[in-house]
């Protein structure tokens, strides 16, 4: 049985930049094991959010593992809701719920220093005491990221702007707005009221750090049904993420979700260890994706060093010991790509087409020698509807053509 890895490296994909001389932060990377994936295979360039959606890895991640967010998908929170256990009822609207820092009218830091779990979870604890009820409750998540359900069907209509996309903007120009918006306002300014003094922020402002002064809403949808991963390509398998959306979206496909010890979701994530956790479940079943979510939080704090550091540490640390391992076995097949791009001179998602990479069984070698966003837009391998790739990847091959 062919064994299959996709490795995911989190907004890899950025624009051709005039401090790298034009290239890109893949391309000014040292990146052997991704290159090696190239000269071994194919390049080519995919778009995982179709036309009409916003870009993010709700939609992306979806895509890639073959699944058409045409069709499927129904908003963000929902399959946050899933990795936390938490049952959507008729009539609940889930809405991702990020501890942020908001000072001056601008939106300073949509991470809130990037808080730490415990920190976060005591917020969310008296955030659920304070102002929960039947109608509105408050689930802890991991950092920043958080789940908020309310009972009320109308709000999935409401329109909500993503914290990290108004980075240093003036947050009031992005609240929420449309029907019932007026119940998340309330929230959001009884948050700020409640936060300023609290002691974890106390704490975090007398040791230099963001204070998580506000709540942001965003991402919302109801609870969704996806057919499984192993019907549609009949392969199990499971999911490495420190993300619980990448986590949820495993849950809700039929795929398990791998938890790995120090795994963060930000620049000093564990890589080797989720390495090392894939090719364990490739020991017992025949489909392993890894997330890895560090160059995301480098583009999204606008920090190139950071971006192509965390992109060297994917290939050398993830990419590298899941290639050597797949090596073991007589029939392999390994992919490698972004979800989507995450630019660092625009700090948010794009929702521009992504390089990818494979190799392995019955993949006839092309002309290609490094991995990067150039190379990919030159290749006559050219995915238009990202969520057929998995399709491509996990059938055999004849020359260019799928069999």
């Amino acid at each position: 049985m062919t064994k299959f890895a996709v490795l995911v490296g989190d907004g890899m994909a950025d624009d051709h930049l005039e401090e790298l001389d034009g290239r890109t932060p893949l391309q000014a990377a040292r990146t052997l094991n991704m290159d090696e994936i190239v000269r071994a295979g194919q390049l080519g360039q995919a778009n995982m959010v179709p036309e009409g959606f916003t870009p993010g890895s709700d939609v992306a991640i979806l895509s890639i593992l073959g699944y058409d967010p045409c069709k499927y998908y129904s908003g963000r929170a929902p399959l946050e809701a899933a990795q936390l256990g938490v049952k959507l009822g008729l009539g609940a609207v889930a809405f991702r719920c990020n501890l942020v820092t908001v000072n001056d009218g601008l939106m300073k830091d949509y991470s809130a220093g990037h808080i730490s779990n415990e920190e976060a979870s005591e917020i969310i604890a008296f955030l659920d005491s304070a102002l929960g009820n039947e109608q509105v409750r408050f689930h802890a998540g991991v950092g920043y990221r958080h789940l908020c359900v309310i009972q009320d069907g109308d709000l999935d209509r409401t329109h909500c702007t993503p914290p990290h996309d108004i980075s240093g903007h003036p947050f009031k120009e992005y609240l929420p707005h449309g029907p019932r918006a007026q119940l998340l306002l309330d929230l959001m300014e009884k948050s700020q009221q409640l936060l300023a003094q609290h002691p974890v922020n106390k704490s975090r402002l007398a040791r230099g750090q963001n204070a998580a002064n506000m709540i942001w809403f965003w991402g919302q949808g109801r609870a969704a049904t996806f057919p499984s991963f192993d019907s549609i390509f009949g392969l199990a398998g499971g999911v490495i993420s420190a993300v619980d959306l990448v986590k949820g979206i495993a849950l809700v496909t039929g795929l398990r979700p791998i938890t790995v010890e120090g795994a963060t979701g930000y620049y000093d994530t564990n890589y080797l260890g989720k390495a090392q956790r894939a090719l364990e479940c490739l020991e017992r079943d025949d489909f392993v994706l890894v997330h890895v979510e560090a160059p995301d939080e480098a583009g999204h704090n606008g920090d190139l060093a950071q971006k192509i550091k965390a992109i060297e540490r994917f290939d050398e640390s993830v990419v590298g010991p899941v290639l050597e391992g797949l090596r073991r076995y007589a029939a392999y097949r390994v992919l490698v790509l972004p979800d989507h791009p995450t630019p660092v001179r625009q700090r948010t998602h794009t929702a521009g087409p992504i390089p990818f990479g494979w190799c392995g069984d019955s993949i006839p070698p092309d002309d290609f020698q490094a991995f990067n966003e150039k190379g990919a837009a030159a290749s006559s391998l050219q995915i238009r509807n990202g969520h057929e790739l998995m399709g491509l990847f996990t059938r055999f091959w004849s020359g260019k053509e799928c069999v």
